[in-house]
């Protein structure tokens, strides 16, 4: 029954990381429904079973089977993950990743944000984020473009600071302005 709350626990305190994040940017829609399905009992149950504490469950039911079911169940729900945008290009007749839309970027972002801040606890820094998504092999898997903007926010983060970059986003990304373009000439 510990682990039962345990993981109950991080996850809503996760939950609640993000939201605050999604709130101070304007996002309220996405901070009020951010991972719902994590208490839905395909993810729940498993997160359970698998529970560590200090990092994602999934994780560890990938290292025991070599897939993770409750990943699959999440990441095709949720619009925050860059594995949810991927789509039959027609050009070359595969699976490609797409640009994502501003709004679940950000509240990727966010979602990185309150990951790191959940597992790392009392070690966390602005440039946590930044730090996972650098030793992370994700890059070949997210748009080009989606990378781009999500280095430069992570990037930022480090460099400013959470307020600043929580302003950058309001003011700037969520308002449809360019942003990130200088990266696009490296």
């Amino acid at each position: 029954m510990n682990r039962v709350w345990q993981h109950f626990k991080t996850i809503t305190h996760h939950r609640h990381l993000v939201m605050l994040g999604c709130f101070r940017v304007g996002l309220v829609w996405r901070g009020l429904t951010h991972d719902l399905s994590k208490y839905a009992p395909a993810e729940f149950f498993t997160g359970v079973r698998y529970y560590q504490g200090d990092r994602s469950p999934n994780a560890a039911e990938r290292e025991q089977k070599g897939y993770s079911e409750a990943w699959m169940h999440h990441k095709g729900r949720n619009k925050h993950h860059f594995e949810y945008w991927t789509d039959l290009s027609l050009q070359t007749m595969r699976y490609e990743p797409v640009d994502m839309p501003v709004e679940y970027l950000v509240e990727m972002v966010m979602d990185r944000i309150a990951a790191c801040k959940t597992y790392q606890g009392k070690n966390y820094t602005d440039a946590s984020a930044l730090a996972y998504l650098n030793k992370a092999r994700e890059s070949g898997s997210v748009h080009p473009d989606t990378m781009r903007k999500l280095r430069f926010l992570l990037q930022m983060l480090a460099e400013k600071g959470e307020k600043e970059t929580f302003f950058f986003i309001r003011k700037t990304v969520l308002r449809g302005l360019p942003f990130a373009q200088e990266q696009a000439q490296k």
